[in-house]
């Protein structure tokens, strides 16, 4: 079944896939050594992990066969990185967190809410203060640049006004000059130009120099 409120699960998963990156590093910081038994190819960090632990394919390509052999008593996805039909599926058989994070206090609320799913109150509460402290402390900027991050090449992909990207750069003080626009729409160098783009942040992963 998939998960609508944290309560539903009466037991502490000791069996937990986690289907996204983000998600398997909140699962290390709790400590959840042990009770961690999957994770995707993407789940790079941390290292001890990806080399130890079992992975289950990709984000967008679950192995579902080998994770029901793995038995799982909690399946982490999100909405927006796994595929629906794959989670519905998964559904029919273990329960499911999905969780869907489109801004910081969609993030904090994540990390609560994992953390009573997994018997980590404490460590989420405390995570959750210091970075509500981070954004407290930040410096002020006089005048926002505006900017455009890209998320990939081959087409080049930018960030809409209803993403978690978005928010952060806004917090930090950024104009998105995509704010406009919605999820995760292409561009190319003259749309760039065009909109008076003054600073060009650029995902990792995707570009390669």
């Amino acid at each position: 079944m998939i998960l609508h409120e944290t309560k539903e699960l009466d037991y502490r998963p000791k069996r937990i896939i986690s289907l996204v990156p983000s998600q398997t590093e909140l699962l290390y910081y709790f400590g959840l050594e042990t009770e961690t038994i999957g994770i995707t190819k993407f789940c790079v960090h941390p290292t001890t992990w990806f080399i130890t632990k079992d992975r289950i394919g990709g984000t967008k390509t679950i192995d579902t066969d080998k994770i029901k052999k793995m038995q799982p008593d909690l399946i982490i996805a999100n909405k927006e990185e796994n595929v629906k039909e794959q989670i519905e599926e998964l559904a029919l058989h273990y329960p499911v967190w999905v969780t869907d994070v489109n801004n910081v206090d969609d993030a904090k609320q994540m990390i609560e809410d994992l953390g009573e799913l997994t018997g980590k109150n404490n460590e989420a509460q405390q995570l959750c203060a210091a970075i509500t402290k981070v954004y407290l402390n930040l410096p002020k900027i006089n005048r926002a640049v505006k900017t455009a991050y890209l998320i990939w090449q081959n087409p080049y992909m930018t960030v809409g006004g209803d993403t978690f990207i978005h928010d952060m750069l806004q917090k930090c003080g950024f104009q998105n000059i995509f704010s406009n626009k919605t999820r995760y729409p292409e561009t190319d160098i003259a749309e760039l130009k065009a909109a008076g783009c003054e600073l060009l942040m650029l995902s990792s992963e995707p570009f390669s120099f």
